[in-house]
C-alpha cells in the first residue's frame, strides 16, 4: 500500500535517486551483453595477427576476356585456438586509378582494418573444417575472370581471404586476408608503352693480378665461387636460362666474360699462404659461354667498361688523384674487344650506368669521360620538377651532346629484397605489372619507358623478373623495346632535364663510395707499372694481367665491401712489388783496391722469365777526389740481362790517395727513374808509391839473377868434370914422373925475354897452345908452358863468370807485388 501511493504521487527527491541508481544497477548486465555482439571492426582487429593468408601464385599475372583466373596459397593458423567453419574467399576491391594508390595499397596488403572488397562466393571458395594452431592448409581456387564482375580497364585491387570461428568468438569473421592487384586490360589497349628491360649479366670480381710463370700464363682466381654461379642453378646460369627467352637488352661486365673464358683453360685457386690449387670447371665455364652466345646472337648487348668501374666513386674520389680518369678510358677501350672475342657480337659501348642511377654534374661528367654520350638515370634521383600527370619518356637531353635515359623507379626496383617466399615473388610480379598497366593508362601518348633493376640479382629475383617480363610480353598494354631505341626517342618536352646538384646525391650511397685512398693506392701501383714495363723485352706479360687487375680495384661490387676491396688492392700491388724485386743489384762486400787504377765488378740478377733491358747501371763514387770512375764521379753503363739470368758489369777506377770510399750502384730506366733499391760497399784504396815499386823490382830482379848464376855454375862444374874424366895421358904429360933433362949447353936458366913493344898480351887474351907447339919450342915438361896454360883456362872461367854482362836481357814483365793477399773481395786488375 505504501509502495502503490509512492507510484501514484510525485517521487520526492530521495525515492527519484533510489529509482534511478537501481535502474543503472539493473542495466548493467545487459550493457555488458551488448558489447559483446558481434561488430566488424573490433573483430577484425581481434584476427589480425590470428591467422596469415600466403598467395603464392595467381596465373594468368594479367588476365584477359576468357581466361580462367586460377589462385593458389596457404592458410596458416598462428593462433592458440582451432579455427572452425574456416573457408577461403576470393574478394574484390576497388579501381585504383593512379600509381600512388597503387603504393598505398601495397604497404596495407594484409591490414583488416582497410577495406575488405566485395565477396565473389558461390562456388568459388574453399572449405576447411577446422585450422589447428600452427598448421598451414593450401588451397586452389579457380574462378572465370567474367565472374569476377570486372568494369572498365585499369588495376584492381583483388584479396584472399579466410574467415571463421574461435572458442572465443563463436560467429563468422574475417581472420586474415592478403591483397595484390590484377591488372585488367580486357583487349589490345590503343596506344601501347614502349619498355625496354634490362638484364644485368655482372658479377664480382674473381681474378687476381697473379699468372703462372709459363707462355700460357696460367690465371689465378681467388676463390671458385664463379663456378659455382655459372654451374647449372647458380646466379649466372638462372640468368642465362631465364634471359634467353626474354625480350630484353642484355647488359654485360666484359670481366665476366674473360674469367669464365679463362675458366675454359687451365686455371688456379689461391690457397693460403702462396700456395694454389688446379680449378676443375673448364667444362662448365664452357657450356655457359656456348649457352651465352646462343642467348644474345640476335640480341642487343651493352657493354658496360671492363669491371664494372664505379663512377661515383671515381667522380666524388677519384678525379682528384692524378692518373684515375684514364682507367675509365682503358676500361671502355678493352670492353669492346673483349665482348667480340668471347661473345662474337658487337657491343654497344655507348651507355654509362651510375649506382642505382643516382647522377649529379661529377658524375655526368666523369661518365661521358670516356666517350659514352648516354648516362642511365632513375627518375628518383632526376625527379620531375615540371607538374607533369604522367610518367614522360625515358630520353632526355641534359646538354653537351649527352642524353639522360632515365629509368623509371618503381619499376626498377620491384624485385629487390627477399623475394625467397612464394608469396613475396607473387606480390612483387603483380604490383610490377600493376604499376606498367597505370603508367600506361596516364596518358593517350605512346612514351619509351626504361626499367633498369638492381647489377646483380638473386635467383629468386631473377625468376620474379622473368615472370613479370613475360607477363608484360604477352600483356595488351606493352610492347617490348631495345635500349638503343629509347635513348633515340623523340624527348617529352615537358620531362626536366635538369641534373641534381651534388649535396642532392643520397648519403647512403655516398657511404658505400671508394675512399679517396684507394685511388691514391691505384695510383701507386700504376706508376710502379710504368716504371716496370719499359725494361721488358715482352711488356705484355705484364702489362696486360696488372691493367686489368687495376680495373677490378675500382668495380662498382666493393661497394659495402670496403675490407675486401683493401686487401685486393694491396695485394695487386704486393705481387707487383714481388715482380719487380725480381730484377736487382747483388750485394757487394767491401771491394780492395791496390793501386792506381782498377776494374770493379757490379752483378745484375734477373730471376723473371723473360729478358729485361733499357735499363742503366750507374755507380757513383761519395769521394771522387779520392777515387774516380770512368775519370768521373759516377758512370753509367747499359744493362741488357736474360730471362733467369745475372750479368756482371765492370766499371773501370782510378785512385788518387789512400783511404776507404762509399760507392753506391743504382739501376735507372732509360729515361732516368730510379729501378730498384741501391746497393751500397765501401772501397778500401791502398795506393803504392814509384820508390817502393822500384825497391820491390830490385829484389825481384836480384832473386832471378841469383837463380841464373847457380844454374850456370852447376852446368860448368858438370862440364868440368867431364873434362877431367875424358883426358888423363895428356894430364900425365904435363906433369911427369921423371927428372929434369940437364939443359943444353949454351942455353943457361935466365928470365924470359919481354915481348916485342906493341904487341902486348892482355891478360885472359893469350891463345892457347897445342902440345905440339909446345914441344917445338920449351917441349912437354916445360914448367913455364904448363903455367901459361892454366893461367889462360883461369881468366876465361872468370869472364863466364861475370853477373853482368852487356848482352844479358832486360826483364819484359812489370814487376808485381809479392806481398800476401789481405782479406775482403779482390777486384779484377
Amino acid at each position: 500500500m505504501a509502495e502503490a501511493a509512492d507510484f501514484q504521487g510525485t517521487p520526492s527527491p530521495a525515492r527519484r535517486w533510489l529509482r534511478r541508481t537501481g535502474a543503472l544497477l539493473a542495466g548493467a548486465p545487459l550493457l555488458a551483453g551488448l558489447m559483446q555482439l558481434p561488430t566488424a571492426a573490433p573483430a577484425q582487429a581481434a584476427g589480425s595477427d590470428t591467422v596469415s593468408v600466403a598467395l603464392d601464385s595467381l596465373s594468368p599475372s594479367a588476365p584477359s576476356d576468357g581466361d580462367t583466373l586460377t589462385v593458389s596459397g596457404t592458410v596458416t593458423n598462428n593462433g592458440k585456438q582451432a579455427v572452425t567453419d574456416a573457408h577461403v574467399d576470393l574478394r574484390m576491391g576497388s579501381l585504383l586509378s593512379t600509381r600512388s594508390e597503387i603504393d598505398t595499397a601495397a604497404r596495407h596488403s594484409d591490414d583488416l582494418q582497410s577495406g575488405l572488397g566485395t565477396e565473389v562466393g558461390g562456388k568459388y571458395t574453399e572449405d576447411f573444417d577446422s585450422l589447428s594452431p600452427g598448421i598451414a592448409e593450401h588451397f586452389t581456387i579457380s574462378v572465370p575472370v567474367d565472374k569476377l564482375d570486372l568494369g572498365q580497364d585499369g588495376v584492381y585491387q583483388f584479396g584472399v581471404s579466410l574467415s571463421g570461428k574461435t572458442s572465443a568468438q563463436q560467429w563468422d569473421q574475417v581472420l586474415g586476408i592478403q591483397r595484390t592487384f590484377l591488372p585488367w586490360q580486357s583487349s589490345e589497349a590503343d596506344t601501347k608503352t614502349r619498355t625496354t628491360y634490362l638484364w644485368p649479366l655482372i658479377s664480382t670480381v674473381h681474378v687476381t693480378a697473379k699468372t703462372g710463370a709459363g707462355e700460357l700464363q696460367t690465371p689465378v682466381f681467388q676463390n671458385d665461387d664463379l663456378a659455382k654461379e655459372i654451374s647449372p642453378g647458380g646466379r649466372l646460369a638462372q640468368m642465362l636460362a631465364l634471359g634467353k627467352d626474354l625480350d630484353v637488352t642484355w647488359v654485360i661486365d666484359p670481366d665476366l666474360l674473360a674469367s669464365v673464358d679463362a675458366m675454359t683453360r687451365n686455371y688456379r685457386i689461391q690457397g693460403a699462404g702462396d700456395t694454389t690449387t688446379a680449378g676443375t670447371h673448364q667444362a662448365v665455364a664452357k657450356e655457359f659461354l656456348a649457352g651465352l652466345q646462343d642467348a644474345v646472337a640476335d640480341k642487343e648487348v651493352v657493354a658496360l667498361p671492363f669491371a664494372d668501374p664505379d663512377l661515383a666513386s671515381l667522380a666524388h674520389n677519384g678525379t682528384s688523384v692524378t692518373g684515375s680518369l684514364s682507367h675509365l678510358k682503358d676500361a671502355t677501350d678493352v670492353a669492346t674487344i673483349t665482348v667480340k672475342t668471347v661473345l662474337h657480337v658487337t657491343p654497344s659501348t655507348d651507355f654509362a650506368w651510375p649506382v642505382n642511377g643516382a647522377v649529379d654534374p661529377s658524375i655526368i661528367k666523369v661518365a661521358t669521360s670516356a666517350g659514352a654520350d648516354k648516362v642511365i638515370a632513375r627518375s628518383d634521383s632526376l625527379q620531375e620538377t615540371g607538374g607533369l600527370t604522367y610518367t614522360p619518356s625515358a630520353a632526355r637531353p641534359i646538354g653537351g651532346g649527352t642524353t639522360a635515359v632515365v629509368a623509371d623507379a618503381r619499376l626498377s626496383t620491384a624485385f629487390e629484397g627477399d623475394l625467397t617466399n612464394a608469396d613475396s615473388a607473387t606480390l612483387a610480379v603483380q604490383k610490377f605489372l600493376a604499376q606498367s598497366l597505370a603508367l600506361n593508362t596516364q596518358t593517350g601518348k605512346q612514351r619509351s619507358i626504361v626499367v633498369a633493376p638492381q647489377r646483380m640479382p638473386t635467383v629468386s629475383q631473377a625468376q620474379a623478373m622473368a615472370t613479370a617480363i613475360t607477363a608484360l610480353q604477352d600483356s595488351n598494354w606493352s610492347q617490348s623495346q631495345d635500349l638503343e631505341a629509347a635513348a633515340k626517342a623523340k624527348p617529352d618536352p615537358g620531362a626536366t632535364t635538369k641534373i641534381p646538384s651534388s649535396s642532392a646525391y643520397p648519403s647512403s650511397l655516398r657511404k658505400r663510395e671508394l675512399p679517396r685512398t684507394a685511388f691514391e693506392q691505384i695510383a701507386r701501383t700504376q706508376d710502379k707499372l710504368d716504371n716496370f714495363q719499359v725494361i721488358l723485352t715482352d711488356e705484355s706479360r705484364v702489362v696486360t694481367p696488372f691493367g686489368r687487375a687495376i680495373n677490378r680495384e675500382m668495380s662498382t661490387s666493393w661497394r659495402g665491401r670496403g675490407s675486401e676491396a683493401d686487401s685486393f688492392r694491396t695485394s695487386v700491388e704486393s705481387w707487383l712489388d714481388d715482380l719487380i724485386g725480381q730484377v736487382k743489384l747483388i750485394d757487394k762486400s767491401e771491394t780492395k783496391l791496390s793501386g792506381r787504377s782498377a776494374t770493379i765488378p757490379v752483378t745484375v740478377q734477373n730471376n723473371l722469365v723473360q729478358g729485361v733491358d733499357h735499363l742503366v747501371l750507374r755507380l757513383t763514387s761519395t769521394m771522387p777526389t779520392r777515387l774516380e770512375i770512368g775519370g768521373k764521379p759516377y758512370y753509367e753503363q747499359p744493362v741488357e740481362v736474360s730471362g733467369g739470368h745475372s750479368q756482371s758489369v765492370k766499371f773501370s777506377t782510378s785512385a788518387n790517395a789512400n783511404g776507404r770510399v762509399e760507392v753506391t750502384a743504382q739501376l735507372y730506366t732509360e729515361d732516368g727513374q730510379e729501378y730498384g733499391a741501391p746497393v751500397r760497399f765501401d772501397v778500401k784504396v791502398t795506393e803504392v808509391t814509384p820508390t817502393v815499386m822500384l825497391v820491390i823490382g830490385g829484389g825481384v830482379l836480384l832473386l832471378v839473377l841469383a837463380g841464373f848464376r847457380m844454374y850456370t855454375q852447376r852446368k860448368r862444374a858438370a862440364a868440368r868434370r867431364a873434362e877431367e874424366g875424358d883426358g888423363p895421358d895428356e894430364a900425365d904429360e904435363a906433369t911427369p914422373d921423371a927428372p929434369d933433362a940437364p939443359e943444353a949447353p949454351g942455353t943457361p936458366d935466365a928470365p924470359d925475354a919481354p915481348e916485342a913493344p906493341g904487341t902486348p898480351e892482355a891478360p885472359g887474351t893469350s891463345e892457347a897452345r897445342s902440345p905440339e907447339e909446345t914441344e917445338g919450342t920449351d917441349g912437354p915438361g916445360n914448367p913455364a908452358a904448363r903455367a901459361d896454360r892454366l893461367r889462360e883456362e883461369s881468366v876465361a872461367r872468370s869472364r863466364e863468370d861475370d853477373p853482368e854482362q852487356p848482352s844479358d836481357p832486360t826483364p819484359d814483365t812489370a814487376p808485381e807485388s809479392a806481398d800476401p793477399s789481405e782479406t775482403g773481395e779482390r777486384v779484377d786488375r
